[in-house]
């Protein structure tokens, strides 16, 4: 039996809403594809993807006639293999959002725990702290930090800590208001057990499927964040190829090579699509009463 928060589930019956969730299949699908290609693509192609080949620049997407000896999608105005730079900046762009995210999350999780669980001046104080950002562009923000700190993936990831820790805790927070309440918690109290332990061990796993939900669909917006940073040249330090960047530097051949530009922009869409798509999935799986 798998348990999430008050409920039981068999694996059997998970493993039956995990079929029946169209949005769920269609979103693990799509990320599964990408990760073959970031992971196996970059090992079995015989091109690098920092290496320049002036007399094949702006070559048109060969497909899958040549096999990976060809030129699946191009090259770009360096003669760069394009399938190739991709899916080595989609590698980097997938470390980035899961540590980021992994982060964010322990992080807003435990302040959003404590700011519902003990109230009062803890609350206030995390969420006041948590209202100033919001009123901050999330990508100034991120612009503003990586200016002071420098251009570098540590640092990337630092900044969509900071940028993403409040959703966090206010899905966290307002889980932990309404289960706190519940008299299962004020039977805790009444047989000793510490508010850490309470917190931790009896309320949280009451609010864990809204968590994983939320770490879904923010794995996506760390994406489009990350590609927004390297579109403006924030991002990911050069020569490492990234999906903003490839996006930047293809703009002035957009009208005589779109594919430049198309490639990484259908690789940008499809990851955010397939993090919605999977958050939905996951939501009607774990918690069906929560389905629009």
């Amino acid at each position: 039996m798998i348990r999430w928060g008050d409920s039981r589930m068999s694996k059997k019956e998970l493993f039956r809403r995990i079929r029946r969730s169209k949005y769920f299949v269609i979103g693990f699908a799509i990320v599964l594809f990408m990760v073959l290609c970031i992971v196996l693509v970059p090992e079995l192609s015989p091109y690098e993807p920092d290496v320049m080949n002036l007399k094949e620049r702006l070559v048109a997407p060969e497909g899958l006639s040549k096999g990976l000896q060809g030129h699946v999608l191009g090259t770009d105005a360096l003669g760069q293999d394009i399938f190739v730079r991709l899916c080595v900046g989609g590698r980097t762009s997938f470390i980035i959002a899961i540590v980021a995210v992994l982060f964010g999350a322990v992080v807003g999780t435990v302040l959003g725990v404590m700011a519902g669980y003990m109230g009062r001046t803890t609350d206030t104080i995390i969420m006041r702290v948590g209202d100033i950002q919001n009123g901050i562009n999330s990508t100034l923000l991120a612009i503003v930090v990586v200016s002071v700190l420098g251009k570098s993936v540590v640092n990337l990831i630092i900044v969509m800590m900071i940028t993403s820790w409040l959703g966090f805790a206010r899905i966290v927070r307002s889980g932990v208001l309404q289960v706190s309440k519940r008299e299962f918690i004020s039977a805790s109290r009444v047989l000793g057990s510490s508010d850490w332990r309470i917190m931790f061990s009896e309320i949280l796993p009451n609010v864990s499927t809204s968590l994983i939900v939320k770490i879904s669909q923010q794995f996506g917006h760390i994406i489009l964040l990350e590609a927004a940073l390297s579109f403006l040249g924030c991002g990911v330090p050069l020569p490492m190829p990234s999906w903003g960047t490839m996006i930047s530097d293809g703009r002035d051949y957009i009208s005589t090579s779109p594919w430049v530009v198309i490639a990484p922009g259908i690789a940008l869409m499809l990851t955010v699509l397939a993090a919605n798509f999977l958050g939905d999935g996951i939501r009607d799986v774990l918690d069906p009463k929560m389905k629009h």
